[in-house]
């Protein structure tokens, strides 16, 4: 059911179109927004050469952190469903410094990859349709690119419900494939009709006990990027149809979705190819394709190298969504230009945030592309930082938001204070593992060394500093009333659904 989102009488700008879209909506979203068919050719092979043989327990135990983050974004948006998430959490439980510079970092995220989704979708597609003069060009890939982006940043100015019903479809597109992928490697296993170096699968692929100590760092900071984006479904919370738990049950339960294809995409190419098959494809996002034209022959083949591609044109449109919708929530509350704020009467969606932050991904992304391909790639790795970063940050904001009413049930201690707090200090560890791996240049994707660091550690400092920067400028510009807030703690109520949520942080009557 859609409610009508014109203006009341009570105030006079178009908001978000509150019903616009259901929790299955949502939850295709999230889904859709982690790229899991891109993201898994992006970093299957890599995972193999690190573990071997427990790639899947790798997967496995990557995911816990993840989970952990999920729940704080279960239970924060059961206090405050504002569609600007981690921004509005970490401001109320931390302070409006710590929150304005979450919120930066998730902007920054749909800046640094979206232009990289859409360069992956073009090179893929032309891959797809055979066109290898094409997928030769840069001019070519790069111009498609580009095209990709401005269209996917038009269908998410035109109305989150048209959003919602292409990302169902795009995503059975996505998953079906994988799914028979895992369903025929693993039964030509088991009956022997693989080739030379399969391996029959084994449950002891799930030990992480068995996974070497000094790659498990290494395969984590993968998984960052393997894993991230579910939150989407969270940051469409003020859109959403249902109780307040809704966007977040689909953050949770699309994280869950994922491990289990993430796993059983791992089993299958592990057990098809062996470890010694997987190495040729370390760095290489081909791997998934040629597998499954092995696997499925040529023709059903070609239908997982269109799921890599869709999976990258869907998340072109996707990663857009949180950042344009944390930047429209910061301008309500005043703690960005309140053009950013603007909702259009006509689509009811931001649309100058939503263009602001597709304009900024194509100014990254050309010169990015034309410097080098290695230099998308290191702002890709740079990317973990942020990822890394925001997420800590909630972790930690739910424990202290609920911290009086931790001890009150071993649920509320388990799942409210100890999961989230886990989860941000693992995450707090790789990124300080990240930059100390970084200060080594031989550690990045390009091997090349600016200021004596490592590319990616220099993008992602880079930008926290301007964002650091940012923020004093505001703030001296604009002090009250964002960054006069006080810190908040729950209400007694709110876990045992006897108090309302909080009126949102960047909502009309905040």
């Amino acid at each position: 059911m859609e409610t009508d989102a014109r203006p009341t009488s009570e105030d006079d700008s178009p908001h978000l179109k509150s019903d616009a879209i259901s929790f299955s909506d949502g939850l295709a979203i999230a889904l859709a927004s982690t790229a899991p068919a891109y993201s898994l050719a992006a970093v299957i092979g890599s995972i193999v050469v690190l573990v071997g043989l427990q790639a899947p327990a790798a997967l496995l135990i990557a995911f816990v952190p993840m989970f952990f983050i999920a729940a704080a974004f279960y239970y924060m948006n059961k206090a405050d469903q504002d569609c600007g998430t981690c921004f509005a959490w970490v401001t109320r439980a931390i302070g409006p410094q710590s929150g304005w510079m979450t919120g930066w970092a998730i902007c920054v995220t749909g800046i640094l990859v979206v232009g990289s989704l859409a360069d992956v979708a073009a090179y893929s597609f032309y891959d797809l349709i055979g066109a290898e003069s094409l997928q030769a060009s840069t001019a070519a890939v790069t111009a498609t690119a580009v095209f990709l982006m401005i269209l996917m940043t038009g269908v998410c100015v035109w109305g989150t419900e048209i959003s919602a019903r292409l990302q169902k479809v795009l995503m059975v597109v996505q998953i079906v494939p994988l799914i028979l992928f895992i369903v025929v490697a693993l039964f030509k296993v088991w009956t022997g009709e693989a080739p030379a170096g399969s391996v029959d699968p084994s449950l002891s692929w799930l030990n992480p006990f068995a996974i070497p100590t000094g790659a498990l760092a290494g395969t984590m900071l993968l998984a960052v990027f393997i894993y991230w984006g579910w939150e989407s479904a969270v940051n469409l919370n003020e859109e959403t149809e249902g109780d307040v738990d809704k966007p977040g049950l689909a953050g949770v339960i699309s994280t869950t979705l994922l491990l289990l294809t993430y796993v059983g995409v791992a089993f299958a190419i592990v057990a098809w190819g062996g470890v010694s098959g997987a190495e040729r494809f370390d760095d290489d996002a081909a791997i998934l394709a040629t597998y499954a034209k092995e696997v499925l022959g040529g023709t059903l083949g070609l239908l997982v190298l269109l799921s890599v591609v869709v999976s990258a044109l869907a998340s072109t449109q996707t990663t857009i969504l949180p950042s344009s919708r944390t930047s429209l929530s910061m301008a309500r509350a005043e703690a960005m230009p309140s053009a950013l704020g603007e909702i259009s009467g006509r689509f009811f969606t931001p649309v100058v945030s939503t263009v602001t932050i597709g304009a900024l991904a194509i100014v990254w992304y050309l010169p990015s592309k034309l410097i080098s391909e290695n230099f998308l790639f290191d702002s890709l790795s740079a990317l973990s930082l942020m990822i890394a970063f925001y997420y800590a940050m909630t972790g930690y904001a739910c424990a202290f938001y609920y911290r009086r009413e931790l001890l009150k049930s071993v649920k509320n201690l388990l799942f409210v204070g100890v999961a989230p707090v886990i989860g941000a200090l693992l995450l707090t560890y790789l990124f300080v593992k990240s930059l100390i791996d970084w200060s080594d240049p031989a550690n990045s994707y390009s091997g090349e060394s600016w200021l004596g660091f490592a590319p990616p550690a220099v993008i992602g400092v880079a930008f926290l500093l301007l964002g650091l920067i940012l923020l004093i400028a505001w703030r001296s510009h604009q002090e009250e009333p964002f960054f006069k807030r006080r810190r908040e703690v729950a209400d007694p109520g709110l876990l045992r659904g006897e108090a309302e949520p909080a009126t949102a942080l960047s909502g009309p009557d905040a």
